[in-house]
């Protein structure tokens, strides 16, 4: 079979741009944690690069797309056990190199555990933070993939989930906020102020997300024709909906627009269009992302209310977006996608609802207490007040005096 090197060169860009997330994603947080803890906050988006990148390679790709074992828990095959089946193998339905699609979907796998991290940065230990994302990318997110995305999985062909809003950012959501209750807050919080060290590494950051994000969604289309360019408007629109969103709210609330509200709105835009991209209108993706904002917007201030350190606001954004995104796309569809009678759509999208809070908030919880006895996770009073730059990785990111 021939390769079509449209499609194929496209789904390089793809991944490199799905890549791109993880140091956008990196300067994110590390923008939004006080100075003595970036350098820490940032290795733990780009240890996942590493980790998850190497157990992909090894194992993850069998269990996400391989034969069902176990009852359909995950799948297994022999030849995709450290890809060495795959090495000239080209898909025929996509007709693109079978490696350029494992690397594809590596990356998604490489950015769920980082999102995690937001929930509770600032306070835990580099090697149990490393033990926990092995382990939740085998346990958690492989078999979640393998349940959504390939043809043997029980919610294949059913939920909608055009590019990961179940898999991906509900699953992460839910994990971060488990962690975050499990763990307990930061030594001084909320007492202590904890501002931002670098707001403008953010709003970086989160530009680099957006145009990752494209990558991310119009690349899930596996494809280089309509349903790509309808992707890639969804994400487009979505996200300067979410944006402008939140500025609205913003200027009627404090009479003046933020940029870290600015950025939030991006991101919950981005996050709401993400299970719909290519089977949304314009109009539906803007609809998303104008009220993901709203929901995000106040889901946060119910955190502050209620006192719970979600630092990075992980589940207030990536789950809460998240999970409107996947159900709300189910009355903005483009015809003739989905099932048919929205009722029934709605019923497929609420089980993959369900199953991603549940099994991921189960399984991070019984993870975090093993990894937690047995490696440790939390750091003490001291190693906090101290920082995780010091205390994790003997550097500083910043060689100034005073800065807290």
């Amino acid at each position: 079979m021939d390769i079509d090197s449209g499609i194929t060169a496209w789904m390089l860009i793809s991944t490199a741009l799905v890549l791109l997330m993880v140091p956008g994603l990196a300067m994110f947080y590390g923008g939004l944690v006080r100075t003595k803890n970036v350098i820490g906050t940032m290795m733990h988006s780009y240890a996942a690069i590493a980790i998850v990148g190497v157990i992909w390679a090894v194992c993850g790709y069998s269990m996400a797309f391989g034969e069902n074992i176990l009852g359909g828990w995950f799948g297994w095959n022999w030849d995709y056990f450290f890809l060495k089946g795959i090495d000239s193998s080209i898909m025929e339905d996509y007709r693109i190199p079978e490696l350029v699609y494992a690397m594809f979907q590596g990356k998604f796998a490489i950015i769920t555990p980082a999102l995690i991290a937001g929930a509770f940065a600032e306070r835990v230990k580099f090697r149990g933070y490393c033990i926990f994302i092995a382990l939740w990318s085998l346990i958690v997110y492989n078999p979640l993939c393998h349940w959504v995305w390939d043809d043997g999985g029980f919610l294949y062909g059913k939920a909608i989930d055009f590019a990961g809003g179940t898999v991906i950012h509900i699953s992460a959501g839910i994990a971060g906020l488990v962690a975050a209750f499990y763990l307990g807050a930061r030594h001084g919080y909320p007492k202590t102020a904890m501002h931002p060290n670098n707001l403008v590494m953010t709003v970086t950051g989160a530009g680099l997300l957006w145009v990752g994000w494209f990558g991310f969604n119009a690349g899930s289309s596996v494809s280089s024709g309509l349903q790509t360019a309808q992707a890639l408007s969804a994400t487009q629109v979505a996200a300067a909906s979410g944006a402008l969103s939140w500025m609205l709210i913003e200027f009627a609330v404090h009479k003046k627009a933020t940029s870290l509200g600015f950025v939030s709105g991006i991101l919950a835009g981005l996050v709401a269009v993400t299970p719909a991209a290519g089977d949304v209108p314009v109009y539906g993706a803007m609809i998303l992302g104008f009220i993901a904002s709203v929901i995000c917007y106040f889901a946060i201030l119910l955190k502050n209310k209620l006192g719970y350190d979600d630092s990075l606001d992980v589940f207030g954004i990536h789950g809460i977006a998240g999970i409107f995104g996947a159900l709300g796309l189910t009355f903005v569809l483009r015809a003739g996608s989905g099932a048919d009678s929205m009722l029934e759509q709605l019923r497929y999208q609420t089980e993959g609802v369900l199953a991603s809070l549940v099994y991921s908030g189960v399984l991070t919880l019984v993870l975090l207490v093993f990894v937690d006895k047995i490696f440790g996770l939390r750091m003490s009073p001291g190693e906090q007040k101290a920082g995780i730059d010091h205390t994790q990785h003997g550097e500083h990111g910043y060689r100034m005096n005073n800065l807290v």
